[in-house]
């Protein structure tokens, strides 16, 4: 029975970090759905085509050469990396060493040394990541919303990813020493390992029980280290990890920037420009939906899938003309805010047994002011340079529907517009029987 307590102890605290992760998860595929279903499962070999370019190619990544190669190495390293994975579950539960090797003969150590330079090549990555954030002061990292948790959460996950790297090649050149020098602990001959070899200059001072306990440890802090960052993605930016590939194959194939018509507004119109029409025919007792947007409910799900993607990388708001000409506008900050927003929701809802009680706040105003809406200027800058294919400004333009349609909310000199329009045919202050006067100053 002592033999098999690791085993068990593997096993339990394996179980309860995919019963939590699963909660979790549960949690944001709830909040996403209080939104309002759209019909996004047409194309479904673009959509696939689309989700395999851009989230798993890092299509997009290498628009900046530098960053976008480094970011390629951290993603690799750490899909691959992640591949043992399936080996130390499966020696953690049975108990063995090394299992896949007997099995995948000289390709195995392939494998593992093609993990190591890869896990030295994600250390380099994570250095110069750290530096460009925390020592070069990049301006797109140096927000108002960046300060505090954001800032916190990109350098902990960097901090969390150099510690898990060390790890693991701490644990293969422990292993690799006992390999060769503890026969009595029956590892097995398996494995090469181009870059952990060199630790064993180190493990040399150490007897064989202290070079063991350092192999064990690093195993199992490694392990945990993965189980504990795979639960800390709920409540990071870097839930994009996993998020990227349902939203880029839900993304919106249409133009970009091609703007929605509402359906209850469009059948007005086709009943004035049709005099025969019954305005009575099709009345029901039906809610009239609302105009636009101005909480997370009024939103439809892939915009709220959207805020939970966004990487708070900033190259939107780095490309957004209102916000480099100082306005208060920040793309980045706007998909943050709705996060943030929905987030709170869930909590509501998690404490009411499931029911939403209103806090008596909204999207707009609470989260995201007036002032941030009508400074964009509608250019789809901010869709161009993500990444991952968020889309902040349907969410502006939804919350400017709601102010303009709702609430009659809108700048001066957008309202004196609109009445133009709607009195003289043209957005200038002139009478339509005055449009030809120019022609007499000839």
């Amino acid at each position: 029975m002592i033999s098999l307590l690791p085993n068990i102890v593997f096993v339990s605290i394996f179980l309860f970090a995919i019963f939590w992760f699963s909660k979790n998860v549960k949690k944001i595929y709830r909040n996403i759905n209080l939104g309002i279903s759209i019909d996004r499962n047409d194309n479904k070999k673009l959509r696939t085509i689309q989700m395999l370019k851009i989230a798993f190619g890092q299509s997009k990544m290498i628009d900046k050469p530098i960053v976008g190669l480094l970011h390629i190495v951290v993603y690799v390293g750490f899909l691959v990396i992640n591949i043992e994975l399936l080996e130390i579950i499966v020696d953690g539960a049975l108990g063995t060493h090394r299992v896949f090797a007997p099995f995948l003969g000289s390709f195995y150590n392939f494998l593992i040394g093609f993990f190591e330079i890869f896990a030295l090549l994600v250390i380099v990555s994570v250095i110069v990541f750290w530096i460009r954030r925390n020592v070069i002061n990049i301006k797109r990292f140096l927000s108002s919303e960046m300060k505090g948790w954001p800032k916190n959460d990109g350098n902990i996950i960097l901090y969390v990813e150099l510690i898990l790297m060390f790890l693991f090649l701490t644990m293969n050149g422990a292993d690799l020493w006992i390999q060769n020098n503890a026969p009595e602990f029956n590892y097995i001959n398996a494995g090469s390992f181009p870059v952990s070899q060199y630790l064993f200059p180190i493990f040399d001072t150490f007897s064989s029980n202290t070079v063991f306990f350092i192999e064990r440890t690093a195993w199992w802090l490694h392990i945990i280290g993965i189980l504990c960052f795979l639960n800390y993605l709920y409540y990071s930016k870097h839930l994009h990890i996993i998020l990227a590939f349902p939203n880029t194959y839900f993304s919106n194939l249409n133009a970009k920037g091609k703007f929605s018509n509402l359906k209850s507004v469009t059948n007005e119109v086709k009943m004035i420009l049709d005099p025969s029409a019954n305005p009575y025919a099709n009345t029901s007792n039906e809610e009239i939906p609302k105009f636009g947007a101005s909480d997370v409910f009024d939103l439809n799900k892939f915009q709220l899938l959207n805020a939970y993607t966004c990487t708070e990388c900033g190259r939107c708001t780095s490309e957004c003309p209102a916000n480099l000409t100082g306005k208060k506008l920040s793309p980045r900050k706007i998909m943050m805010d709705t996060r943030d927003r929905l987030e709170d929701v869930g909590k509501i809802i998690d404490n009411n047994d499931g029911k939403f009680i209103s806090d008596d706040k909204e999207l707009l105003n609470d989260y995201i002011t007036k002032e941030e809406l009508w400074a964009c200027t509608s250019c789809n800058a901010c869709t161009e340079a993500c990444p991952i294919g968020i889309d902040p400004l349907s969410i502006i333009m939804d919350m400017r529907r709601y102010l303009v349609m709702e609430k009659s909310d809108a700048p001066s000199e957008l309202n004196n517009m609109m009445s133009n329009i709607e009195n003289n045919g043209a957005p200038w202050p002139f009478n339509q029987m005055d449009k030809l006067n120019w022609k007499n100053e000839i």
